[in-house]
């Protein structure tokens, strides 16, 4: 009987001992850090909304997110992914391709590379970004799959370009296997199905790779806070200067990814400005489509009005790629459009000559932005027609109730339809309120204050149906008054500056790196056209980078 029990004790111990080596490899991996010093760093910062409370989640743990494949990766060596860098840094979708189609790259290697930059930097409290948080377990299974059907009918049958491209989702992006946060603790064990755009994705055959941070609620929760902040993910940081400059939001995740090189690409969302805005901060190629080109079923909303998601990507041709990817007639979505947009996916391999195109360049730009300014010389010089013109002035009185109406009537719907009550406790605003207030350090330790405006805003259905068709009608005035006078292509703008009258006209946006501050911080030109000339809008775009290649990575991310 004695040996029976000591027996039990040394296997019990045995047992102990193998859990205790088992975290402390957990713990070896990432441990948290003090950011004190950041912090404190950044105090003074002239940019009130980058004076920093916190930099790092207090309720995520890194391990969690990357142990899962800390084993695959740990099998590529370092001498194996210098050998991959040339074939997939800042490459296009179409080089990759071809790479794979050659024999010189696989599937498996291609997601492998992302993996091993992101375990790289983010796993490193020096350089990480706050940017991916959470990672798909099966999505080296699933390149490894793809490599097998290589060579077999399958494959050779025709394939959309995105086929075994690892993409990275907004965390306000329903994805089954990933928990949909939105950023916000009250939805940090949201488990979801795909949404309507990650159907279309995997059924085109990409590999989502994962789910990145964003300004928490799309940023409509509190007022003059940081941007690219979330209670869950914490706070995102601009590799072209971590701490220096904005990230830009709501999408910061995605725009910072892409400027990493994290992935091939990945989707933002926008209500205004949420996708130009980080794309423009982060020197990457993002398109804000005319609403109802792309479903927004199954994304956390702000406004069913203006919501819209799009793709993020290092340069045109994987634009035009991604965005292709996503289309498709939602019925769930009363604003999606039953077209399939043919010239889209071409887009990027057809540019437009300059001398077809005619441009509207805003005269106050012209006079209080150098680069701006530079920018248009080196159109005409190009052969571009440039006509000079000051917008009408148009009143946007109301903009902030339909997101506010909205909001409340979204949510609560979303909450309704989408979300399991047994893992998501909140059904409203008001409740989401009463769920921060509970612990508000740890919470919103920059308030609430847009979500509070929600809740006392009166505007009542008939005023906020008039406000809607006024604002639409303002924008559409703002940029058509010059647009048909000369008959233009495109308007010219900068980074997210005429954002909110395209949000109201539901226009699409697409913003090209156009440069560098002397500072170093990225600057963006926009091209805003009207509604579904976004493949118009793409070839324009493609004739802009080719001529002019203003996109440099940003220096602590090369290698």
């Amino acid at each position: 009987m004695k040996n029976h029990v000591l027996l039990l004790i040394i296997i019990l111990l045995s047992a102990c001992k193998s859990e205790q080596e088992t975290k402390k490899e957990e713990v070896v991996l990432w441990s948290p850090y003090n950011d004190s010093i950041e912090v404190s760093a950044n105090a003074d910062h002239e940019n009130g909304r980058m004076q920093y409370k916190l930099i790092q989640s207090k309720v995520l743990d890194k391990n969690e997110v990357f142990l899962p494949l800390y084993k695959e990766v740990s099998k590529l060596t370092e001498a194996e992914y210098q050998k991959l860098l040339p074939m997939i840094l800042e490459q296009d979708i179409f080089v990759i391709r071809n790479h794979i189609k050659e024999g010189r790259l696989t599937y498996e290697n291609l997601v492998l590379f992302y993996l091993y930059r992101i375990y790289k930097y983010e796993l490193d409290n020096t350089t990480t970004l706050n940017t991916v948080i959470a990672l798909n377990k099966d999505v080296v299974e699933q390149a490894r799959e793809l490599d097998r059907l290589s060579g077999k009918d399958v494959a050779t049958q025709i394939q959309h370009p995105i086929y075994g491209m690892p993409i990275l989702l907004k965390d306000n992006i329903n994805t089954k296997g990933m928990k949909t946060t939105a950023g916000s603790i009250a939805l940090m064990d949201n488990e979801v199905e795909d949404s309507f755009i990650v159907r279309q994705l995997k059924k085109n055959g990409a590999l989502i790779l994962g789910k990145v941070n964003l300004s928490e609620w799309a940023y409509f929760l509190c007022s003059g806070c940081p941007v690219g902040y979330s209670a869950y993910g914490g706070q995102t940081l601009n590799p072209y200067g971590r701490s220096i400059f904005e990230t830009g939001g709501s999408s910061s995740g995605s725009g910072t990814a892409v400027a990493a090189n994290y992935a091939v690409a990945a989707v933002g969302t926008e209500t205004s400005g949420s996708i130009l805005s980080p794309s423009s901060q982060n020197s990457v190629v993002g398109l804000k489509p005319t609403i109802g080109l792309l479903s927004r079923s199954g994304i956390v909303p702000i406004s069913s009005t203006l919501d819209t998601p799009g793709p993020m990507t290092k340069n045109i041709k994987d634009n035009a790629i991604l965005l292709s990817a996503m289309l498709g007639f939602d019925a769930l979505d009363t604003a999606s459009v039953d077209d399939n947009f043919p010239g889209i996916l071409s887009a990027g391999l057809h540019p437009i000559p300059f001398s077809e195109m005619r441009l509207g360049a805003i005269k106050e730009l012209m006079e209080t932005d150098s680069i701006y300014q530079q920018t248009i010389q080196d159109l005409k010089e190009a052969g571009a027609t440039i006509i000079e013109f000051t917008p009408l002035e148009v009143a946007m009185n109301g903009f902030l109730s339909i997101l506010n109406i909205d909001m409340r009537n979204d949510l609560k719907s979303y909450l309704k339809n989408e979300t399991d009550p047994e893992l998501v406790k909140i059904n409203s605003i008001a409740d989401a309120i009463s769920f921060n207030n509970a612990d508000s350090l740890v919470r919103i330790p920059y308030g609430q204050a847009l979500f509070q405006g929600i809740l006392s805003d009166s505007t009542t259905t008939a005023e906020l149906e008039e406000i809607k068709l006024n604002l639409q009608t303002n924008g559409r005035i703002f940029f058509d008054s010059a647009m048909d006078t000369y008959e233009l292509d495109a308007v010219l703008s900068i980074n997210n500056y005429h954002a909110g009258y395209a949000a109201v006209a539901k226009y699409p946006a697409l913003t090209i790196p156009m440069g560098y501050k002397l500072s170093g911080e990225p600057i963006s030109l926009t091209f805003i056209g009207k509604q579904f000339s976004e493949a118009n809008l793409l070839r324009i775009g493609k004739s802009y980078e080719d001529k002019f290649h203003n996109r440099a990575l940003p220096k602590g991310y090369q290698n």
